[in-house]
C-alpha cells in the first residue's frame, strides 16, 4: 500500500511538470510570434501594399441596451459594441513555424486603427468606454470590438407626443482617413455572405426600455455627393433606431388625470343658477389644475417653436372650455339676477327662452297655454300669478253682502235700507264701486284701500313674476351651454387622441423603400 501511494505522488509531479513545460513552451512560442511580427512594424502607417490602395473596413453595431432617451435636450444614450474588422497583410504568419498558434491578442495602441469614432455624439467624447484588446488572426485579419456608451443628438418630433416614434441615428466616419484611403463597408454575414444591414440585437444580453419599443434598426452606408472623396465627411455609416414611445406612463400620470379633473368642471351647471360663485370656484379650481399639467408637460419636451404637442393641444383645449364656461357663468349670473327696475324682457327673449328652447331640448313651454295679452303694448301676464284668484275673491265679496247684511235690523244699524241695496247695480265691478261711492263716503274710502292693496299686490306679482322669468331664463342658459359643454369636451377629447391613435410607426423604415432591414 505504501509503495503504491508513493507510485501515486510521483505520477502527479511528472503530470504537473509536463503541463508547466508545455505552457512555457507556448507562451515562449507566442511571445516570439509577438516578436518576430512587431519587430519592425509601424502603427501609423496604412497597411496596404500600394499608396493606392485601399483598407476595406468592416462596421457592425451590436445593442446591449437603449438607456434612454432625453426629449429635453435631444440626447438619445446607448450601450454598444461597435465591432471593426480589417486585413493587415503585414502580421500575417504561418501556424506551422509558430507551434500552430492562430490567434494572439495584442493591446489596441500597438496595431494600425481606422479612427473610426461616432460623428454626432454630443458630449464631445469620441472615445469608446472601453480599449479591449485587437485580435489578429494568423491570416492578417484584425477583429476588435471595444464597449461604449454613446450620447447621441436625435431630433425630437414631439408632434404627437406621447402617442409619437422618434427615428435617431448614429453616425460613424473615421476622423483621419479619406474614401481614398479605407473603405467602410457594412460587415458580412459568415452565412449568407451578404452585408448585415441592421443593428445587432443579442436577445440575452439586451436589455429592454420600459419608455421606448423598438420598431426599426436599418443599416446603411452613404456617401455624401456635396463632397469629394478626399474629404473625411464623404462615406458614412448610418445606424438608425426609429423607436415607439410607450404612452401608458403618461396615459396614466397626466391624461387620465387631466380627463378627469377637466370634466368636473362640466358639474359646474348642476348647481343653482344663482350660484354664479361657487360656479366660478370650481371653475377656475379646475383652470389652475389644468394650467399645473400644462406646466408638466412643458418641463418634458423641447423648448421649440416648431410644433406643439398633442398633450399639450388637448391641454390648451380644455383650458379654453373651461374658459368658455367660467364666461358662460358670469352671463347666466348676470341674466338671473336681473329685475323690471334694471331691464325690461321683450316678447322676443320670452318667447325664444321660455318656449322656443324649451321644446328643443324636449321640455315643456315655460309659459302657460291660457296667457292673455293685455290692452298696452301687448304685455302678456302669466296665470301663474295670483292676482287673477285674488281679483276674483275681491267681486265676489264685494258681489255678496255680510252674513249679518242679511237682517233688516243690522243693515238698519249700518244705515243701509232694503229698497237702497237693492238698487245698487253689481253687474260689473266698476259699476259696483260707483253706487258705493254714492251710496256713502266710508265704503269708497274702503273700497279704494282695497283697489290700492290689490294694485300693489298685481305689481307685486308682476314683479315676482318676472324676476322669475329671468331666472327661468338663466336656466335654459344653463342647459343649453350645459349640452354644448358636453359636446365640445367629448368630441374634442376624442378627435385629438385619435390623431395620435392613427399615429403609427410605417411598416417599412424609410418611405421611399419597401425594405424592412432585419434578419430574413
Amino acid at each position: 500500500m505504501a509503495a503504491r501511494s508513493v507510485w501515486s505522488v510521483w505520477m502527479c509531479l511528472v503530470v504537473a511538470v509536463l503541463v508547466v513545460t508545455a505552457g512555457r513552451v507556448s507562451a515562449n512560442e507566442e511571445s516570439q510570434l509577438i516578436a518576430d511580427k512587431f519587430k519592425n512594424y509601424n502603427k501609423n502607417i496604412r497597411p496596404v501594399r500600394h499608396p493606392d490602395d485601399k483598407v476595406e473596413v468592416q462596421v457592425k453595431l451590436t445593442l446591449t441596451n437603449l438607456i434612454s432617451l432625453n426629449e429635453k435636450e435631444e440626447t438619445l444614450t446607448t450601450n454598444v459594441w461597435i465591432e471593426m474588422q480589417w486585413n493587415d497583410y503585414r502580421l500575417a504568419w504561418n501556424t506551422s513555424e509558430y507551434h500552430d498558434i492562430d490567434i494572439i491578442r495584442v493591446p489596441y495602441n500597438t496595431v494600425w486603427l481606422p479612427d473610426i469614432v461616432l460623428e454626432n455624439n454630443i458630449d464631445g467624447k469620441f472615445d469608446v468606454a472601453y480599449y479591449a484588446n485587437v485580435l489578429i488572426y494568423s491570416d492578417g485579419s484584425m477583429y476588435w470590438l471595444p464597449p461604449a456608451i454613446y450620447r447621441s443628438t436625435c431630433a425630437i418630433e414631439i408632434t404627437y407626443f406621447p402617442f409619437d416614434w422618434q427615428n435617431c441615428t448614429l453616425v460613424f466616419r473615421s476622423q483621419t482617413y479619406s474614401a481614398n484611403e479605407i473603405d467602410m463597408i457594412l460587415a458580412i454575414d459568415l452565412e449568407t455572405h451578404k452585408p448585415i444591414e441592421w443593428v445587432d440585437i443579442d436577445p440575452e444580453a439586451f436589455t429592454e426600455n420600459g419608455e421606448w419599443a423598438i420598431k426599426h434598426r436599418p443599416a446603411r452606408k452613404l456617401t455624401n455627393p456635396r463632397y469629394s472623396p478626399d474629404d473625411l465627411e464623404y462615406q458614412e455609416v448610418y445606424f438608425n433606431l426609429i423607436i415607439q414611445r410607450k404612452p401608458l406612463f403618461y396615459i396614466i400620470n397626466i391624461i387620465l388625470p387631466c380627463s378627469l379633473i377637466s370634466s368636473l368642471v362640466v358639474l359646474a351647471y348642476f348647481l343653482p343658477a344663482q350660484a354664479g360663485g361657487q360656479k366660478l370656484t370650481v371653475s377656475i379650481s379646475v383652470l389652475l389644475a389644468q394650467t399645473v399639467f400644462l406646466i408638466l408637460v412643458a418641463q418634458k419636451i423641447p423648448e421649440t417653436s416648431l410644433s406643439v404637442p398633442l398633450i399639450g393641444k388637448y391641454l390648451i383645449f380644455v383650458m379654453s372650455v373651461t374658459t368658455l364656461i367660467v364666461t358662460n357663468c358670469i352671463i347666466v349670473l348676470n341674466f338671473s339676477l336681473r329685475s323690471p327696475s334694471t331691464h325690461t324682457m321683450s316678447c322676443t327673449i320670452k318667447h325664444i327662452f321660455l318656449e322656443v328652447v324649451p321644446r328643443f331640448l324636449g321640455m315643456a313651454p315655460l309659459v302657460d297655454d291660457g296667457e292673455e295679452e293685455s290692452g298696452m303694448g301687448g304685455v302678456k301676464e302669466r296665470r301663474r300669478s295670483s292676482f287673477g284668484l285674488m281679483q276674483r275673491a275681491e267681486e265676489y265679496v264685494l258681489k255678496q253682502p255680510r252674513s249679518e247684511m242679511m237682517f233688516d235690523k243690522q243693515r238698519e244699524r249700518h244705515g243701509l235700507t232694503r229698497s237702497f241695496v237693492d238698487a245698487i247695480d253689481v253687474s260689473s265691478t266698476a259699476t259696483l264701486y260707483k253706487s258705493l261711492a254714492k251710496a256713502a263716503p266710508e265704503i269708497k274710502q274702503c273700497v279704494d284701500a282695497c283697489n290700492f292693496i290689490a294694485e300693489s299686490t298685481k305689481q307685486q306679482n308682476d314683479i315676482g313674476s318676472e324676476m322669475e322669468s329671468w331666472v327661468l331664463i338663466g336656466k335654459m342658459i344653463d342647459k343649453v351651454c350645459f349640452w354644448a359643454a358636453i359636446l365640445l369636451f367629448s368630441i374634442g377629447t376624442v378627435a385629438i387622441f385619435l390623431m395620435g391613435h392613427f399615429n403609427q410607426v410605417p411598416e417599412y423604415p424609410f418611405s421611399w423603400e419597401n425594405k424592412t432591414y432585419t434578419p430574413a
